[in-house]
């Protein structure tokens, strides 16, 4: 029996962390103080057991840790500053790697830092605090370890910094990083270079498996891992230390290091995986759980490992108290937990009629699994079914891909060539782990959708709760396994069908796709007309499938915009796609040459631009392009050509009459108002996802009674603008969204119209 006081250790700590970073200030000293006179109390009065002291002061230490961080930032001159949005002269060490992101105007360059030195408001002060900075694309890029000097405009920070940093000037270089920075650049490098004549997904993967430098993987296979819960091979986690560890003890071994210099050897390891895969405090609590998993493989294993769980979640809280609050943390703790307490349990339990391999191949990963539901429903709304299988066949490339990934790094830093031989066999076992992945995504129901409300969490965590004492009996016999087994599969395989969906009488669909565009006119019975692919093939094809859509006799794309025409696959995907149209600027290029590629690979040809003022019907579906027109000339130089240029379509579906407008804008719009003048619509499309750049005029005069606006929840880009909203209501016009309703789909039924949402 493991001992638990250790366990108990660690989650005195974690409810001290959680007490003081999600309650405010004295409501946290009262819980405190509170819990300090409760146990305190119980103790001298022999209520209860001394065992409870350590749990006790593990959450007082670590609350006072977190108060007193707390209190340094929210009382840093930094601080200060950024709250009266002043310039400064700031002297700042990089402490990450530039990640670059999108942001409302443009890239932005996002790393972390720490200031040394801030000047501003005629003071100066030598200090020691973390900021973010945020630079525009076009800022130098500068490696990790870098110390520079730059003037910057100070912005209020959140969470664990003192302010967020906005370059106003050309960064200064002060120092360039230490020689240990240089190193883990360079063994990077390396392992990125003994990969790059590999397969595109491959040559992502392998480094992202070795140091987690996933910055190049594409999103779509990012989204399968997702799916498949094979997202903690993405990033720095346990496993990769325990893996690269272990192999250098083995290899230690095997030339004869013994003793004290065997550990000496496992601490080096260490030391130089957390270097390499940047020592930020997501690195260091994976190398620390990565500690622990390699303690729970020697003797005595199991019991030792819960020591040192415990001890470890008390030491990194003690350090970094915030690491509490986040998802990576929760998730390598209870995986840890899961594979130390659950996993030894359910292996003897399979062990009654399996050898033992096959049982603890089965045991750990659904032992981690069970840990991790309810954490990894929270984040994304759903339960995956496929992990487990995912994670047991992927199980056997992951540590020839990681460890001859970085072995191919080291040695290909002493002679390139050998490094690439060494690390070809990374890569195939890269690409297995890769046909895993898809192939599970692929699966039709791969997740089933859970929901995040507290009372679903709550159930759903009661569940994984009860199949702690369940899952021994049920494992332990091979004719329940066998039949839960068989029960798991037949759901996975067979596509539930949504209850009531598609709703009878539907005409259109607005497809939530996040930030982006699908839209559907049913053409008739398994048959839709689409028109734009979203940002995301899953999410688009998932829409499609529920709406029962097998035929696509057109597709239009309105423009090339990723959010447009990223989910391009999605509706291809085994469906038969007749005429794909586009517009005729082919911008963005790399969105247009991409789209003409997956669909020539689909359907032979790549698309045409649609032919303005051309009607068709196709099937219960009236299509006419309205826009652009040719020779129309111009439009404002200060919009988006790619927008202006969106394909317009007015179309009618049994009588409803709908107005398609792409990302069009004011210039556009302004034009479409000469062009059709009168024009009246039941339903309109709201262009460029309720931006508020629009003709209101024009869209309020169209006489919509039903506006969609298809957006992204939590956008960035302020979409859609509360003034363009209320202009539409007040001209009548009954506004519906993606981001608050889900998909939304128009019905005609004896001549009324309405809207029914599947959230």
């Amino acid at each position: 029996m493991p001992d638990v006081r250790a366990v108990a250790l660690g989650l005195g700590a974690w409810t001290g962390a959680l007490v003081v970073l999600l309650l405010p200030g004295w409501p946290a000293l009262a819980s405190v103080v509170g819990a300090v006179v409760v146990v305190g109390t119980g103790v001298l009065r022999r209520w209860w057991s001394l065992a409870w002291l350590g749990p006790l002061g593990a959450l007082v230490a670590v609350a006072g840790v977190a108060a007193l961080q707390h209190v340094l930032l929210t009382t840093s001159p930094l601080a200060a500053l950024a709250d009266e949005g002043a310039v400064v002269g700031l002297e700042l060490e990089l402490t990450s790697d530039v990640r670059v992101v999108s942001g409302r105007y443009g890239d932005l360059q996002v790393v972390r830092a720490s200031v040394t030195r801030v000047e501003g408001r005629g003071s100066a002060w030598s200090l020691t605090a973390p900021v973010v900075v945020m630079a525009d694309a076009d800022w130098p890029r500068l490696p990790l370890g870098t110390t520079l000097e730059t003037t910057a405009r100070l912005v209020p920070g959140d969470g664990d910094v003192a302010a967020l940093v906005r370059p106003t000037g050309e960064p200064s270089v002060v120092a360039e990083p230490d020689v240990w920075w240089d190193a883990a650049a360079g063994v990077r490098r390396s392992v990125r270079a003994a990969v790059a004549g590999r397969d595109a997904d491959a040559r992502e993967l392998v480094p992202a498996l070795v140091v987690g430098d996933d910055g190049g993987l594409d999103p779509e296979l990012a989204d399968d891992f997702r799916t498949t819960g094979l997202t903690h091979l993405l990033a720095v986690s346990g496993t990769n230390l325990t893996l690269v560890v272990g192999f250098l003890l083995v290899l230690g071994r095997w030339v004869g290091v013994r003793g004290p210099w065997l550990y000496a050897l496992g601490v080096l390891g260490i030391v130089g995986f957390v270097l390499t895969a940047r020592a930020e405090p997501s690195v260091v609590r994976a190398a620390a759980m990565g500690s622990v998993a390699l303690v729970g493989m020697g003797r005595n294993g199991r019991s030792r490992g819960v020591r040192g769980l415990g001890v470890a979640v008390l030491g990194l809280l003690l350090v970094w108290p915030r690491l509490a609050v986040t998802a990576g943390f929760a998730l390598s703790a209870l995986a840890t937990a899961g594979i130390l307490l659950l996993a030894p349990v359910w292996r003897d339990a399979l062990m009654r009629w399996t050898p033992r391999w096959v049982a603890e191949a089965v045991s750990v990963p659904l032992a981690a699994q069970v840990a991790c539901t309810p954490v990894v429903a929270a984040l994304s709304g759903e339960v995956s079914l496929v992990a487990v299988g995912a994670n047991l066949l992927a199980a056997p490339a992951v540590a020839p891909a990681t460890v001859l990934g970085l072995s191919g790094g080291l040695l290909g830093l002493v002679w390139a060539p050998l490094g690439v031989v060494v690390a070809a066999p990374a890569a195939w076992s890269a690409g297995w782990i890769i046909t895993v992945a898809r192939w599970g995504a692929g699966i039709p129901t791969a997740a089933v959708g859970w929901g995040t409300s507290p009372a679903s969490l709550a159930v759903l965590t009661a569940l994984c709760l009860l199949a702690v004492p369940v899952a021994p009996r049920v494992l332990g016999r091979p004719g329940s396994t066998l039949a839960c087994t068989g029960l798991l599969v037949v759901v996975m395989l067979v596509r539930p069908p949504s209850p009531g969906w598609p709703p009878e009488g539907w005409v259109l669909a607005m497809c939530d796709v996040g930030q982006g565009d699908a839209l559907v006119l049913r053409s008739g019975p398994a048959s839709a007309v689409v028109v734009d692919a979203g940002p995301d093939p899953g999410a688009t094809d998932a829409c499609l499938d529920r709406l029962e859509v097998r035929s696509v006799p057109l597709l239009v794309l309105t423009h090339f915009h990723a959010d447009h025409v990223g989910g391009v696959a999605g509706v291809l995907d085994g469906r038969d796609v007749g005429e794909v149209e586009g517009t005729g600027l082919l911008d963005p290029v790399e969105g247009a040459m991409e789209v003409g590629r997956e669909v020539g690979r689909a359907v032979g040809r790549e698309p045409v631009p649609a032919t303005y003022g051309l009607t068709r019907r196709m099937g219960e579906v009236t299509l006419q392009p309205v826009w652009p027109r040719p020779g129309a000339g111009p439009t404002d130089p200060g919009e988006s050509a790619p927008n202006n240029a969106s394909v317009v379509l007015v179309a009618e579906v049994a009588g409803v009459r709908v107005l398609l407008t792409g990302d069009v804008e004011p210039s556009a719009q302004s034009a479409l108002a000469r062009d059709l003048t009168g024009l009246r619509v039941d339903v309109l499309k709201v262009p460029h996802h309720g931006s508020r750049h629009q003709d209101l005029d024009w869209l309020t005069s169209l006489g919509a009674r039903l506006a969609l606006v298809s957006v992204g929840e939590d956008n960035d880009y302020g979409h859609p603008a509360p003034d363009l909203l209320a202009a539409l209501s007040a001209a009548g016009a009954d506004v519906w969204r993606t981001d608050i309703s889900g998909d939304v789909v128009v019905v005609a039924r004896d001549g009324e119209l309405g809207v029914v949402a599947r959230d």
